[in-house]
């Protein structure tokens, strides 16, 4: 263990409940449409491009907000979302990487939205605070963050190999948990930077994730080169279930939103299934065939239909007892389709009749990327859940329907051989993804790009969305961690600070 920085160590806090659930378009939901900061700044006074334009128009949702105009939770969306807009690289802000290996994970505490876990490919595992910095350079307008502390291979239990997941415990920073291919996944004390539970895995682990919304359960979920998700409660320090059903490993995990129970995982064989934890097997399995648009069946449906048609016709000779046989074979809804969502989970039979991995049902064989599965994100809402394969698509899903929603995203190259993070702004407006040596932030809705920002010099595998201070933190092979926020004016923070100066001269 190597101390970095003041050697200040995160504390164990309570945990804090903020309102930051996401506001979705009309057409999405049944909810209230939120107009942007753009459609605002259009519609009430035009295109406002000039800085004194927009400080204007900020003046004056701040007297709509006094006078009760302006609802508060409306007006600090549009604040959100218009610093999110701004996003450009940090010119105050610095994180003093002593990463020796490319950055695999990111994660900023979900308590305090205080504290960045970071984990690299030299097996070593740090964190920062991203509000206090350690010193300052430029005359106190640029702030440089060391690390706290950092683990690394000189530790006595830190992992031989890249660490390639690092997550915290969503309750307290007083815990931390990491996964490497070194088949391990330890879990940490933040104070004492001592393992105090491990796991051995039968593979490499390529991702690892906790429920946010869990009370009942302490469960990691684990992504490893093993074709079955394993469960590991930090509490009992034992496997507490195994999840069977894909058919090649598994690259990406994600928990519900919107459900402690439920579990997302997207494997090598381009599947993206959906597992209620209190029962075996899984009850949807995505099918990039089944849209929105039409509800389509899949192909082998459509084919499996097309042979029970072509059995009927040539038995029409037979008794009419054969033909109420053979009529009872039809699925229920005709074309093979059945509807599942996560607030109806089918009977334990049906479940075992369709989706058991060693029958090869035509809902199993079904996929949601051509390649594998490289990177899930599920909105705040728990409503949508979007997806990254190594056949360089996004999609963006339907979780209650289970249907591709066809939100035409634009071309992008990504990374095939390993897993990406993904981020999105606090509204779900924004999705945040790593195209090699650039981050693409695209509209959820429409699939547009709304900015790429360049800086890596390398690959970039990592993002996380800091929505306290709508700061982007992403962190790539170069093996840097990078910060993307909203634009300050250097010279107008010198003219302040000199201001101050001047106001404190005193005259004798």
């Amino acid at each position: 263990m190597v101390e970095c920085g003041n050697g200040i160590r995160p504390v164990i806090s309570d945990k804090t409940e903020e309102d930051s659930v996401g506001e979705i378009p009309e057409d999405r939901k049944g909810g209230t449409k939120v107009e942007t900061e753009e459609a605002v700044a259009a519609t009430e006074s035009g295109n406002c491009c000039s800085s004194e334009e927009r400080e204007m128009h900020t003046w004056k949702q701040i007297r709509d907000r006094e006078f009760g105009n302006l609802r508060p939770h409306r007006f600090s969306n549009r604040i959100k979302s218009r610093r999110v807009s701004d996003l450009q690289l940090s010119n105050h802000k610095d994180f003093l990487s002593p990463h020796k290996g490319a950055l695999n994970s990111l994660q900023v505490d979900l308590t305090e939205g205080r504290y960045l876990l970071s984990a690299a490919a030299d097996a070593s595992v740090a964190v920062f605070d991203v509000q206090r910095p350690t010193e300052y350079e430029a005359g106190g307008l640029i702030s440089k963050h060391r690390c706290l502390f950092l683990v690394d291979k000189q530790h006595q239990l830190a992992h031989k190999y890249a660490v390639s997941s690092a997550v915290w415990y969503p309750v307290d920073t007083g815990l931390f948990i990491t996964g490497s291919f070194d088949h391990h996944i330890n879990v940490w004390d933040t104070n004492t930077t001592q393992v105090v539970v491990n796991f051995k895995m039968p593979g490499k682990v390529y991702r690892t994730a906790m429920s946010p919304l869990a009370t009942s359960h302490m469960l990691v979920a684990a992504a490893t080169e093993d074709v079955q998700v394993r469960l590991c409660d930090v509490a009992s320090g034992a496997f507490a279930h195994t999840l069977s059903g894909h058919r090649d490993g598994v690259m990406s995990v994600e928990w519900s939103t919107s459900s402690e129970w439920v579990l997302m995982t997207g494997g090598c064989d381009g599947a993206i299934r959906f597992w209620d934890i209190r029962r075996a097997g899984c009850f949807l399995v995505l099918d990039q065939s089944r849209t929105q648009l039409g509800r389509r069946p899949s192909v082998l449906k459509r084919s499996m239909t097309h042979k029970e048609s072509t059995f009927k016709s040539s038995s029409a000779g037979q008794t009419t007892s054969a033909k109420v046989r053979v009529s009872q074979k039809k699925l229920p809804n005709g074309n093979g389709s059945r509807q599942v969502v996560i607030g109806r989970v089918p009977s334990k039979g049906s479940i075992k009749q369709r989706l058991h991995p060693g029958m090869l049902s035509t809902q199993d064989r079904a996929t949601a990327h051509y390649g594998a599965v490289t990177g899930l994100k599920v909105t705040d809402d728990g409503m949508y859940l979007l997806s990254s394969g190594s056949d360089s698509r996004l999609r963006l899903w339907d979780i209650e329907s289970g249907c591709d929603t066809l939100v035409n995203f634009e071309t992008v190259r990504l990374q095939t051989n390993k897993p990406i993070q993904l981020a999105t702004s606090q509204d779900s407006t924004r999705v945040f993804v790593p195209c090699m040596r650039t981050v693409k932030a695209f509209d959820m809705w429409s699939g547009s790009t709304s900015a790429t920002f360049r800086g890596h010099y390398e690959c970039v595998n990592s993002c996380w969305f800091n929505e306290q201070d709508q700061e982007l933190y992403t962190g790539g092979n170069d093996r840097q961690i990078l910060v993307w926020s909203p634009a300050r004016l250097i010279s107008d923070e010198m003219e302040e600070g000199i201001a101050e100066d001047q106001d404190s001269w005193n005259f004798k």
